[in-house]
Formats: C-alpha cells, structure tokens, sequence
C-alpha cells in the first residue's frame, strides 16, 4: 500500500503510537493538520507567504485532493488572515475531514464505539500497521545528510511534529538531542511551523486558565 499523498494523511498515521490500535491526546492533532496542510499547498506551490498571510499563487489543479483543496478555498473565499488563525481555523472538524479521506482510501476503518457506554461514535483504526510503520522510518531519513537535501515532506514532518508536540513522532527527549537538526529542517518547511507552536502554546494556556 502506498503512502498518503498528503502532509495531514501522513501526520494524522504518524500520531497513533507504535503497534496501538487508537489515537491518543487528540487535543492539538487538529492544529498539527491544519499546518500539515498549509505546508502542503505552500510546497505544491497553491499558496505563497505575502506579507506574513498565506495567500494564493496559482489555480488549483482539477484533481487535488479535497482535503487539501478544502483549505485552499477557505483562503481563496476569505480576506488575508495571518499563519496562525489559519492554523486555528476549524481545527477539530479538519480532524474528521482527514480521518474520512484516510478511511475513503483505504488507510483506515472506522468502527462503531460508544464514549462511556453511551454516546455513539467512529473509532478511526488503521488497517495495515505496516505503513505507519514506513513513514516512520522515511521520516527518520530527515536525520541523515546535509539539511537542504530531505525531501520537503520529510523535513515538513519532522518540523511540524517538533511544533506540534507529537511525542509518536519525535519524544521530547529525542526533540532535545536533535534541536540543531531539527531547527535546520524548520526553516526550510515555512511560517507554519512557528504559528502551529503558537497556536499550541495558546490552546495549553487557555486550557491552565
């Protein structure tokens, strides 16, 4: 099975621990996928940083993905708002738009689970661990040879992951050992990084408010 086409597909794969067959502390999983998917369209060239607001720079193509393309028109439609409200913007739904098109292709079954015994709901559990299993280990390639040669999407994950606090992808202690390495791969993802470490630090105050 190939991997998701997607920076939110491969992200929203990566937050499930090792060999665990459900997602755990989905708090600012919405805010990682929404920069997932800036970043996105900002590497395929859709929308470009003016100004400090990503903004669009050339037509969409007809098959881009609707997730993706869902974002893109959120812009389009809209005045220019900075990386960090975009990053904000309907951050949970983006959670349902992402596991929906992972299920659509496969990547995904949703089983019928009750919260507490009661409510009704989807439980998102992957189909073939293997792939996760495989994006693990592309992204660990990011760590190996000069910066400027990882592949954008990997060097995307990694710096997300960093802002975003994914300790499936890169535990804290392995954040702290890597911090020049990852630091390098920042800076060449974009402005999202930054505004989705923002935007986490604000949903963790409110949170401790």
């Amino acid at each position: 099975m190939d991997l998701p086409d997607t920076l939110p597909g491969k992200l929203y794969l990566l937050a499930y621990p090792p060999d665990a067959a459900c997602l755990r502390r989905r708090g600012e999983l919405g805010l990682v996928l929404r920069a997932a998917a800036l970043t996105d369209l900002l590497q395929r060239g859709l929308i470009a940083d003016r100004a400090g607001c990503p903004l669009p720079d050339r037509p969409a193509p007809a098959r881009l993905d609707p997730v993706l393309r869902s974002v893109l028109d959120q812009i389009t439609e809209s005045k220019p708002h900075g990386w960090e409200r975009w990053v904000r913007t309907k951050d949970r739904p983006f959670t349902l738009a992402v596991r929906d098109r992972l299920s659509e292709e496969g990547y995904l079954d949703l089983a019928e689970h009750r919260v507490l015994g009661l409510f009704p709901t989807l439980r998102p559990v992957p189909r073939d661990q293997s792939v996760r299993q495989r994006l693990a280990a592309e992204v660990e390639a990011a760590f190996t040879g000069p910066a400027e040669q990882v592949e954008p999407w990997r060097a995307a994950v990694v710096a997300l992951a960093a802002a975003g606090d994914m300790s499936t992808v890169l535990p804290r202690q392995r954040r702290r050992a890597e911090r020049a390495r990852i630091a390098e791969l920042t800076a060449l993802t974009g402005p999202a990084p930054a505004a989705l470490r923002r935007a986490v630090r604000a949903r963790h105050a409110a949170y401790s408010s």
